[in-house]
């Protein structure tokens, strides 16, 4: 016969453990809140999927509420780093767009889903720093710290990022 907690995990409820406080359970509901939207959207631009990308922020806050009893956006932040890394390999730049020889006017009206398309296309570690920096708003030194990457090199991968974003979106139209 099932134990009552795993009942409840059937009926899919919320199981408060008994070890963790009242106050430490409105710290992981308030982290959660804070950070499932950003979790949710890079874990599903990295995976493409959104079974994969539920199931890959479950993974994180698991992971965050499993380390800290204080959880904090950095430490959600290094634990989606930490779930990328484990999915393959994460911080090699793989990028090298030629010098431009002209300006691609890529600034008419593109579909959303082009846009979206040619994210995806993009190699594991340039789209996480493009989507790190011009999505979510990160600064350099988060995004190195996060990734082990210097500020060159986050730099060039942003930048190359860029560059073949506009290159596949020209060849569309």
């Amino acid at each position: 016969m099932a134990s009552s907690i795993q009942q409840a995990k059937l009926a899919g409820f919320a199981v408060r453990l008994p070890g963790v406080a009242r106050t430490e359970m409105l710290q992981f509901e308030e982290c959660y809140e804070a950070n499932r939207h950003r979790v949710y959207a890079l874990a599903y631009w990295m995976t493409e999927n959104e079974i994969s990308a539920e199931e890959m922020m479950r993974n994180v806050f698991l992971r965050v509420f499993a380390s800290s009893h204080q959880p904090t956006a950095e430490v959600v932040d290094r634990a989606l780093i930490a779930e990328l890394r484990e999915m393959g390999p994460l911080g090699t730049l793989t990028l090298e767009c030629g010098t431009v020889s002209e300006v691609l006017n890529v600034r008419g009206n593109i579909k959303r889903t082009d846009l979206e398309q040619a994210v995806i296309k993009l190699p594991r570690t340039e789209r996480l720093v493009f989507l790190l920096h011009d999505v979510e708003g990160y600064e350099f030194p988060k995004i190195t710290k996060l990734l082990g990457l210097t500020s060159q090199e986050a730099q060039q991968a942003l930048h190359q990022a860029r560059l073949r974003l506009r290159e596949i979106i020209a060849q569309a139209y």
